[in-house]
């Protein structure tokens, strides 16, 4: 068992944790969820001991193994298949003894223990994780240093899988993995023999993959027992009862007040106000809900074109050797939303290219509206923003000219408030700078938009307000991504990128990962499996957002009427007067509109839940 007992720490003054605790038993597999800042990487150092605590203790079993993937990635000379087998230091060690021991007894003890932990299995184990992270038998056997950054961080992960420590800590494992490499860690992490946390903004994995979620918030933390969306749920309404209680502890005090207020100096009442006096400096107060803001992103609406807006006819296209993409027929209309799909290195990128004119066709035909304007992102343009400027300046030399006010509200709109509007890149987090690279890709109001990864760095919240922008957005997206959530919120066509083709894949993303995973269809009876409903179309979003609409202004007009009678009741010159009559009246009214407000109320509450089903955020 982890035990967190009562742990406290700061960095530079800044308190992230303090009185926090939490107990995790062996062999769970948890969720570590929180806003970006809030403290959950600082955590998993304070675990490994690479940090001292303020405060409290962390507890581990003696001699259990903390595994984690390591920043210094492999590039030597040694392959992957040997890179990954190494980081299993008792199997190595054993080896190198047995090819020297001489001592009859010794021989047996190591035979014993390789046989113990299957040493026999080692290279079909190593060889397995690595093809289920995209490396094939050819690559397998090829050095570390053949390969990006990228690629060498999942063969770091998979040494770190392949060693088995007895508490597996992941921080985002699925920022650098592809949609294929993600469904497959999600199936790993399902089936890991030992304790795992992993910090992850990926709703699915958290669903599919732990079975418990450790939140962080406001330097504490809280364990939930269940998957994220069963988090999710309690919290919301964990929230509710607080934010009732809380409501209905301020309208006692009010009432006790007021009676207090009145009496206090009336001689048969005194004794009634000193009681409610006592109860008012006895009543704890409920702590108010305090959620901070989400920033929101805005995506410019561009005018209307004639479809089709782009059209490939006939298209090859490559970098000057053979062609990667070929005979590719494909055309694209300004409400389209698609999602491309496939293994990296299959065209994914050099699709996005070809669509975006940053690749120019060897063979056939692309035609565009000659109007037509496209916003393009990819994650390494992240890594290429100056990282000595401020947002202000990055937007100030693309818009010469424009005036200090309209770049803040540019930059207002893309979620970079005047606190990071003024900071340097280089000190802001990577779901800052994710943000200014969406902004400067949309800048000129594209027709469509090509999202390269656009989540990395974005935490759940985050990921959730891109879904609405994109929703709301009317140009087209061309989606690639890991995260199936965002596919499914926000894609309704699928675009199977495979073998130098381009096709539209039929099934849904569900159908799409049994097959990675080699999974039977739902409809096998040997293996039934719930299959998940499909988001409602944008169409069938906006009705349902505007009956939210319509039903929240049809609240608000009766909490103002109900508003104005308890103003009139309130009048003592309706008493005055004692008309009795006018009097009935006014009550009658306000019963008449207290029932339409509990009905209002309801009907809203059901629109909102119908929106939120079909996969709306409010």
């Amino acid at each position: 068992m982890l035990s967190i007992r009562n742990i406290s720490f700061s960095m530079v003054g800044r308190p992230l944790l303090e009185g926090a605790s939490a107990s995790i038993p062996h062999g769970h597999k948890v969720g570590l969820v929180g806003r970006n800042g809030t403290g959950k990487t600082t955590l998993f150092k304070l675990i490994r001991g690479e940090l001292a605590l303020d405060g409290g203790e962390i507890e581990l079993p003696s001699r259990a193994r903390i595994g984690g993937v390591s920043q210094e990635v492999p590039a030597g000379p040694t392959s992957l298949l040997d890179t990954v087998l190494a980081a299993d230091t008792e199997r190595a060690s054993l080896l190198e003894e047995a090819e020297t021991a001489t001592e009859p007894g010794r021989i047996a003890e190591i035979q014993m223990r390789l046989a113990d932990i299957e040493a026999h299995s080692a290279e079909a184990r190593a060889a397995s994780i690595l093809s289920g992270l995209g490396f094939n038998a050819e690559a397998q056997a090829r050095a570390c240093a053949d390969f990006s950054g990228g690629w060498r961080m999942r063969v770091a992960l998979a040494a770190v899988l392949f060693s088995q420590p007895d508490l597996l800590l992941l921080d985002e494992p699925t920022n650098y993995l592809d949609l294929e490499g993600t469904i497959w860690l999600e199936a790993y992490l399902a089936k890991y023999p030992h304790t795992v946390i992993v910090i992850s903004h990926d709703r699915q994995l958290l669903n599919r993959s732990v079975g418990a979620i450790l939140h962080l918030h406001n330097r504490d933390l809280t364990f939930y027992q269940g998957n994220y969306d069963t988090f999710d749920t309690t919290r919301r309404m964990k929230l509710m009862q607080q934010a009732a209680a809380a409501k209905k502890q301020d309208a006692a005090r009010a009432h006790m007040q007021a009676f207090v207020d009145r009496f206090r100096a009336k001689a048969s009442k005194a004794r009634q106000a000193q009681s409610r006096i006592k109860a008012l400096e006895k009543m704890q107060p409920i702590a108010g809900v305090v959620e901070s803001n989400v920033a929101t992103f805005n995506f410019p609406s561009p005018e209307p074109l004639s479809p089709p807006i782009l059209k490939l006819e006939s298209v090859s296209v490559g970098y000057g050797g053979p062609p990667v993409l070929r005979n590719l027929d494909l055309r694209i209309d300004q409400d389209d939303r698609i999602a491309l799909l496939g293994a990296n290195g299959q065209g994914k990128s050099t699709l996005s290219k070809l669509l975006s004119e940053r690749l120019t066709p060897m063979e056939g035909k692309r035609q565009a509206s000659s109007k037509l304007r496209i916003g393009y992102f990819a994650q390494h343009q992240v890594d290429e923003l100056h990282l000595d400027e401020t947002p202000i300046q990055h937007i100030r030399a693309l818009r010469i000219g424009e005036t200090p006010a309209k770049i803040r509200a540019r930059l207002a709109a893309g979620g970079i408030g005047a606190d990071i509007a003024d900071t340097v890149v280089g000190k802001l987090s990577g779901g800052q700078k994710a943000r200014l690279s969406l902004l400067i890709a949309t800048l000129d109001a594209p027709h469509m938009i090509i999202l390269d990864e656009p989540t990395n760095h974005l935490d759940i919240e985050s990921r959730e307000a891109l879904v609405h922008a994109l929703n709301e957005y009317n140009g087209a997206v061309i989606l690639v991504s890991h995260d199936p959530h965002l596919i499914e919120c926000v894609a309704d066509r699928l675009w199977l990128v495979k073998d130098g083709a381009v096709r539209p894949y039929t099934e849904d993303l569900d159908a799409y990962q049994r097959m990675l995973l080699g999974q039977k269809p739902a409809n096998d009876k040997t293996k039934p499996e719930k299959v998940k409903p499909k988001p409602a179309p944008r169409s069938q979003l906006q009705a349902l957002k505007a009956e939210v609409t319509k039903s929240e202004a049809r609240v608000t007009k009766l909490e103002e009427m109900q508003t104005n009678i308890d103003t009139r009741l309130a009048n003592p010159r309706l008493y005055e007067r004692g008309d009795t009559e006018e009097i009935e009246k006014w009550q009658k009214k306000r019963a008449e509109v207290v029932a339409g407000l509990e009905r209002a109320e309801a009907l809203w509450m059901t629109a909102l839940e119908k929106f939120e089903k079909a996969g709306g955020r409010p």
